[in-house]
């Protein structure tokens, strides 16, 4: 079993669908705080799956963000990496592997290194986490996970982080659908609304960063509205300056509906190769009777689909129908336009210094 890394300068990675595997995601975070790497890892196949050749070799990019937390300690942290995904049973090796070989290339100071995992969740597939209704009751306690990640691992070092920090739950619609079979896939409600959006005059367009004002007035309400922290205006600008704006990278288009001049509602639509990515919305509560919001999703599928993307990601929703869940009215929105329902792995750790890391967890349950 092979697992290499060198270098690569990020401005020269593949375009992909993976978002926060882009070059344009690493200019964005960097003005965030991150210190961003680019590297080129070469893993033999039976890494990846148990009865592989050890002679084939599989190469992908792969960026990683160091973060400070003082003057002297920092994490490393990977954003919905690695992109290739082993079988179950051999994740934790895969995992074991990479983070003792990236290791060397990261600070001294490094404590651990975080990987946001967009690989399919193990307990997602297995009948016994299903009610009877088919709503999934989510994974089981940390430590039986862990146990089974670490299976087969010669270190046992693999541990699920205290917190999430990219959506783990999130509803893939196909856009290679005709129009009318993705609107006839969309629950009765959903698409009435749609229509009713359009009828009532609801003009959706797309605005350049001369609107962000706009866009962050409304941005402002709704996490108000949802008791959410809210970022600055910069940082949404941030997003519309480092974008590529073409196919061979990002493309992001800030999607703005208005009724007679006032705006409604808007959203970020990312465009990586084949995939849009609903990143950010944003709405006011007037005036909901014009169902603005629908009408934005419905354009932006439609934009997304004419950009030569074949799926849709509504990036975030709960993890199922539970009413207390505090994303269940995102979560029944975006649902009624009629994705399937994606559980990804979430934020797993590898220390480097057990004892740093133990405190830095002790941090973080007390957040």
């Amino acid at each position: 079993m092979i697992c290499n890394l060198e270098k690569k300068p990020i401005e020269e990675f593949k375009t992909t669908n993976i978002l926060p595997q882009t070059p344009f995601w690493a200019r964005v975070k960097r003005k965030q705080g991150f210190i961003p790497k680019g590297f080129e890892l070469t893993i033999s196949k039976d890494l990846l799956f148990c009865r592989a050749s050890s002679a084939e070799k599989i190469n992908e990019d792969l960026l990683v963000l160091i973060k400070y937390v003082d003057d002297v300690n920092c994490f490393a942290y990977i954003p919905y990496g690695p992109k290739l995904e082993p079988t179950f049973e051999n994740q934790g090796l895969f995992l074991e592997q990479l983070s003792e070989s990236i290791k060397p290339h990261l600070p001294s100071t490094c404590m651990f290194i975080r990987y946001d995992l967009i690989w399919e969740n193990q307990w997602a597939i297995e009948e016994e986490y299903f009610d009877n209704s088919g709503n999934w009751s989510g994974p089981p306690s940390d430590k039986t996970q862990e146990y089974r990640i670490n299976f087969n691992t010669i270190n046992w070092n693999l541990y699920k982080s205290i917190e999430d920090h990219l959506p783990k739950n999130t509803f893939f619609l196909d856009l290679t659908l005709k129009e009318q079979d993705i609107l006839d896939n969309m629950r009765y409600n959903t698409r009435y609304n749609v229509r009713k959006a359009n009828k009532k005059g609801i003009k959706v367009r797309e605005y350049g960063i001369d609107h962000i004002g706009e866009w962050y007035k409304l941005y402002l309400e709704t996490a108000i509205r949802h008791n959410i922290p809210a970022q600055n205006q910069e940082y949404f600008a941030a997003i519309l300056r480092n974008q590529d704006n073409s196919k061979k990278g990002v493309t992001v288009k800030m999607l703005m509906a208005d009724f007679e001049g006032n705006f409604l509602s808007s959203m970020f639509l990312v465009l990586s190769k084949k995939r849009g990515t609903y990143l950010y919305g944003a709405s006011t509560s007037s005036k909901d009777d014009l169902m603005a919001s629908y009408s934005l999703q419905w354009a932006s599928m439609r934009i997304a689909k004419e950009w030569g993307c074949s799926e849709y990601d509504m990036f975030g929703s709960a993890p199922n129908l539970n009413q207390a869940h505090p994303l269940h009215g995102i979560h029944i929105f975006k649902k009624g336009f009629g994705g399937n329902l994606y559980h990804r792995m979430g934020c797993w750790d590898y220390p480097y210094n057990e004892q740093l890391y133990k405190l830095y967890r002790i941090q973080e349950i007390k957040k």
